[in-house]
């Protein structure tokens, strides 16, 4: 148990390391100030170009300044950089899309879309840009964070992805025809990852709405796969969704698998939850055990354990991140050298790099501008403040600029040898890559707060703090406020009855004595409180007492009662 809790409360304690702006990285002649003011130059010059050019399709084309559709039909780039523009500051362009979006985007249309990518870009992109809202000056809704447009529309694209999930085993099809539903003839193959990356949306949703369904999806499916890794603990890359048989039984940390372990990682977090943590740790063992040689991590055979693949693919990069949030940060440093030497060596991280040749793979030479290097370096610098971190930032930016940067934006580098571009800008350029590098430059950004700073929100349910920092990126790097889910009633019928209350004051009946009592939660049992306590003083007590050991990320509710007191008067008033 104790163990358990402090991984819990690692993650805070990461972000609870402020850092002097340019801490050791003045003694290397690192200027962090110029370099986040070439990263912000570096958005703007792909964002206007989007605009001008590829509004309102999915995606920049930077070759032939021109758009395309690529994931669905909804301005794909538009949400994914709508919480970048926050963290850059610029308040009043995040108001101006927001308008934009809840005029223009519709998710009622004949389009077969990627049901991971949908959820991580667009159900992602709109629940933090609903959680940041307040903070960019929007003027939102009085039941504001548990309603708004913003999470209406996430709640209507997540509600297009649920028929995806009715198979027998509980794990999605890849693919969803967000008018008719799973197609007649659809592959019941899919990725680990396109089964395993849902909790943290799904479950913000969920506390959000007072829906449950969406949580439990998520979790079902998590579990499903928990269900079938094999005797030695491992899990492939691509499993049937009705018989629940390993397709590709490839076992690795890369692509096809990896935000399923960070979604445990990252859903332990955000729900306080220690079966999901607990889950992640005996993957990490298993991987440590079978897949880990001299800090490289290569794939195996998940039931034998045996070598397939000795490579390194760019998307591993997002571990070392992923260790710093469990606490295991030598490990992680050790792992994030390895891998700059090859950006070092590319000027860019080669899809796939061959471990014992020391080489790129035959046609996987290019680099679409992926953030997971720049991602781990960021937890890792608040983590160690070690200025390497700061110099991968730096040649990053120099590497980008240099390589990939046209007249019309930055362009996929087809082949980082001779530096050949693709005729594609990916939404994740400006959602990820670009916001990993201005915070790793940016100490004193708000998405750093470490709990000094935080705003005091009146909801229908009484009075929640939000914005104190502790932020979970989902794995497109949107930002989410874990204590916003504990602003809402997670639990619709109560909702209701609150609203029968609100009826009983407006028609002045008196007659019935309201009592209600919350079913606690499974991961908020013990901060479930008895409404008829508010009265007792020895509750009070109770409750103080109990202040020091709620862990650090729940926001105890108030009771009831108490909070009845306060609302039902500004209620009286106004009949």
């Amino acid at each position: 148990g104790a163990a358990m809790q402090r991984f819990l409360g690692s993650l805070l304690c990461l972000w609870a390391l402020r850092v002097p702006a340019g801490t050791g990285a003045a003694a290397r002649g690192l200027d962090v100030a110029s370099y986040r003011e070439r990263v912000r130059a570096m958005f703007y010059h792909a964002y206007e170009h989007y605009l001008e050019s590829a509004f309102p399709y999915d995606e920049l084309r930077p070759l032939t300044c021109d758009g395309q559709d690529t994931w669905g039909s909804f301005s794909l780039t538009l949400i994914d950089a709508l919480d970048t523009l926050l963290i850059l500051g610029n308040v009043s362009e995040f108001q101006r899309v927001v308008n934009v979006l809840q005029e223009g985007v519709d998710f009622d249309i004949d389009v077969n879309a990627s049901v991971f990518e949908t959820n991580i870009r667009v159900v992602g992109g709109l629940l933090s840009a609903h959680l940041l809202s307040r903070k960019a000056g929007v003027e939102v809704e009085a039941g504001w964070p548990c309603s708004g447009p913003l999470l209406r529309m996430a709640e209507e694209a997540a509600r297009k992805l649920l028929p995806a999930f009715q198979t027998p085993t509980g794990m999605p099809y890849g693919t969803v025809n967000l008018l008719h539903g799973v197609n007649p003839g659809e592959t019941p193959v899919t990725c680990t990852a396109g089964i395993g990356t849902f909790i943290v949306e799904f479950a913000t949703l969920s506390h959000l709405t007072g829906d449950p369904v969406f949580e439990d999806v998520a979790r079902k499916a998590l579990k499903a796969l928990w269900k079938n890794r094999s005797d030695i603990g491992l899990v492939g890359n691509h499993i049937d969704v009705i018989t629940a048989k390993w397709v590709a039984q490839d076992a690795g940390i890369g692509a096809g698998v990896d935000s399923y372990f960070e979604y445990l990682v990252k859903g332990a977090i955000l729900l306080q939850d220690k079966e999901l943590m607990s889950m992640f740790l005996e993957y990490n063992k298993a991987i440590k055990n079978y897949t880990k040689f001299d800090d490289w991590y290569l794939w195996v055979q998940m039931y034998k354990g045996t070598v397939s693949m000795p490579v390194f693919q760019s998307l591993e990069a997002y571990w070392p991140g992923l260790q710093s949030l469990i606490g295991d940060v030598d490990n992680a440093m050790r792992t994030f050298l390895n891998y700059y030497t090859v950006w070092k060596q590319f000027g860019g991280l080669p899809e796939f790099y061959n471990i014992p040749q020391g080489y790129t793979v035959d046609k996987r030479e290019g680099y679409p501008l992926r953030p997971e290097l720049i991602e781990s370096a960021m937890y890792l610098y608040r983590a160690t403040r070690d200025p390497t971190l700061l110099e991968l930032g730096r040649d990053a930016v120099e590497s980008i600029e240099k390589i990939s940067k046209v007249d019309c934006g930055f362009a996929t580098i087809k082949d980082l040898r001779d530096h050949r571009l693709d005729n594609r800008m990916e939404s994740f350029f400006l959602a990820e890559t670009v916001k990993y590098l201005y915070l790793l430059f940016d100490p004193d950004n708000f998405i750093h707060n470490d709990g000094s700073d935080f705003d005091v929100v009146v909801t229908p349910y009484g009075e929640c703090v939000l914005n104190a920092g502790g932020y979970i990126f989902n794995t497109e790097a949107h930002p989410i406020d874990p204590a916003a889910l504990h602003c809402c009633r997670k639990r619709k019928e109560e909702q209701w009855e609150v609203e029968d209350l609100m009826r009983e004051f407006y028609s002045q009946k008196k007659t019935k004595k309201f009592a209600l009592k919350r079913p606690p939660d499974h991961d908020e049992g013990e901060n479930a409180k008895d409404p008829e306590d508010a009265s007792s003083e020895k509750a009070g007590e109770k409750r103080n007492s109990k202040k020091s050991s709620h862990s650090l990320l729940s926001c105890p509710s108030q009771s009831f009662n108490s909070k009845l007191a306060v609302l039902g008067q500004v209620f009286l008033d106004n009949t």
